[in-house]
């Protein structure tokens, strides 16, 4: 990921590790689409929608600069548009998540054009990630799933909901240079 990218401010708690990292997280804003079905083809079924968002389909035709990371969770069965960032699927479909540049509020971010795309702000909270490279498999990321649930509880720290995929990188950069991260929030 080039440093020219901007990505949310967080503030490091505590290190697990060498990649496991607690983190707080001011609030933020993200621009948001819920995609059913399979977790696998979210990411390149939301990409296009939310990339409309910030490249302009918007009211005031406002474009922004593409923003990191995008983010992809599951979305709760009985999915309210006012709950929780991020890629993982459930019976209520894929939340996939673009963050917005800093300094974009809720009243100064444009109105999406399409009625897909959602505004919300993420209000500040604290989480755990856990940062690795490679290929974006499900393989890949069970094994860092696991080896952060492990460091959390050999810590005795416990977390709620589902996890967050965060990917920072476009999908043609080569597989070691990507920076890749689940997150679990903490109560």
């Amino acid at each position: 990921m080039s440093q020219a990218i901007d990505e949310p401010g967080y503030e490091v708690l505590q290190k697990l590790g060498e990649s496991i990292e607690i983190r707080r997280y001011p609030a933020y804003v993200v621009a948001e689409v819920l995609i059913a079905g399979s977790a696998d083809e979210a990411g390149n079924q939301a990409f296009p929608i939310l990339a409309g968002y910030i490249f302009g389909k918007n009211k005031g035709e406002r474009k922004f600069a593409m923003t990191a990371p995008v983010t992809q969770t599951s979305a709760p069965a009985k999915f309210a548009m006012t709950a929780p960032v991020t890629q993982s699927a459930a019976d209520g479909g894929t939340l996939v998540r673009f963050v917005l540049p800093t300094g974009v509020t809720l009243s100064s971010a444009p109105e999406p054009i399409d009625e897909r795309v959602k505004l919300r702000e993420v209000v500040g909270h604290t989480l755990a990630a856990i940062r690795y490279s490679g290929f974006w498999s499900k393989a890949n990321d069970a094994d860092h799933l696991e080896q952060l649930h492990a460091a959390l509880r050999d810590a005795k720290l416990t977390w709620v909901g589902e996890p967050v995929l965060a990917r920072y990188n476009a999908p043609w950069t080569p597989w070691f240079l990507r920076r890749n991260e689940l997150w679990l929030n903490l109560p």
